[in-house]
């Protein structure tokens, strides 16, 4: 993507990213992480205003980017979620569940009813469903 850009890697950034789309701001700021190569990366909602195509860019280069250092992703999309090693369920700030994904649906806690609530009562994502997002209280923390 950023070679595309006129300028490559030196094409001018208008403030907060102007001129470029949210996705096209995600898939930056993930270079300029990887270019950085910190020990610990947070990421905060990284896909939360993308479309599927787009999202689905954005989760292949944060994987690539999360695969050799400690990343903590904070997400409220169930299938961001299931992606990481390690569940942390969140409400009123506090830790109400925590573990891998299967381990949570084992539980049947309130990670595991908001994930059937998702899924449907076959347990699989209704084809065109739109993506589950988990409520404000109940936030989840994606660690890899």
């Amino acid at each position: 993507m950023i070679v595309r850009l006129p300028g490559g890697y030196l094409h001018p950034i208008g403030e907060r990213g102007r001129g470029l789309s949210a996705g096209q701001r995600q898939l930056l700021a993930l270079a300029r992480a990887e270019l950085a190569d910190p020990d610990i990366l947070l990421l905060d909602e990284a896909t939360a205003s993308l479309d599927l195509a787009t999202e689905a860019a954005v989760t292949e280069a944060t994987e690539r980017v999360a695969r050799r250092r400690t990343t903590l992703v904070v997400a409220h999309r169930l299938t961001t979620a299931a992606r990481a090693d390690r569940v942390v369920v969140m409400d009123a700030g506090r830790v109400v569940e925590q573990g891998p994904h299967t381990e949570l649906l084992r539980a049947g806690g309130r990670y595991a009813r908001m994930w059937a609530e998702f899924n449907g009562a076959d347990g699989r994502a209704s084809a065109g469903a739109p993506e589950a997002v988990i409520p404000d209280q109940a936030r989840v923390l994606r660690t890899t």
